[in-house]
């Protein structure tokens, strides 16, 4: 099933997707929702794309009026892809593509200013979101006051997770895909303050 970018700067563009069954794309419905949610927040944001597969929910972002997009891919394969789109939709100046393990990149030094939109989308059934998660909320400074969580997961899958900084403030189901929205907790927001 072709994937595209559906709103902004890009849109109606079609993606190429990774070859062979290592990544799974996001339907263009649950991308919508997602974007929809997040609104116009989106303009002149950071956005961080984690397990980013081919890269069509950070080139969204980008071609929504996100500032950066940063793309963290383990796959050389999918790298490439996410390039190859990147050039499709003529976004390449506003993105970082890192090939790395995405354990090796959230156990790293967060970025100043923190991004403003996180995206973890890890391939199912093996609980990398929670580890995922659970990496992120050990380090408060990857967040800033307003910076967003997504989780994109099957239903299946969803569980508690015990978090430290953040909190869950929405879920949104879209057939077998689930959507988890975090924020920092109210006490670690109002302790920058």
């Amino acid at each position: 099933m072709p994937i595209r970018v559906i709103a902004g700067s890009a849109k109606g563009r079609k993606l190429k997707l990774v070859p062979g069954d290592t990544t799974r794309p996001v339907m263009d419905r649950v991308k919508e929702a997602c974007f929809n949610i997040i609104g116009r927040d989106i303009i002149g944001a950071r956005f961080l794309d984690v397990f980013a597969g081919t890269g069509s929910v950070g080139i969204e972002a980008l071609s929504r009026g996100a500032r950066q997009a940063v793309f963290i891919e383990k796959e050389r394969i999918a790298c490439k892809t996410i390039e190859e789109n990147l050039e499709i939709t003529q976004l390449k100046d506003k993105a970082i593509v890192r090939q790395m393990d995405a354990f090796a990149f959230i156990r790293g030094t967060p970025p100043t200013p923190p991004f403003d939109f996180i995206y973890i989308a890890p391939p199912q059934y093996k609980g990398l979101w929670i580890e995922a998660l659970q990496a992120f909320d050990k380090n408060r400074a990857w967040f800033g006051d307003e910076t967003m969580v997504i989780v994109q997961i099957d239903p299946q899958e969803q569980a508690d997770v015990a978090l430290t900084h953040l909190e869950i403030v929405d879920e949104r189901i879209y057939g077998k895909t689930l959507l988890l929205f975090y924020m920092l907790k109210e006490e670690d927001s109002q302790a920058d303050g």
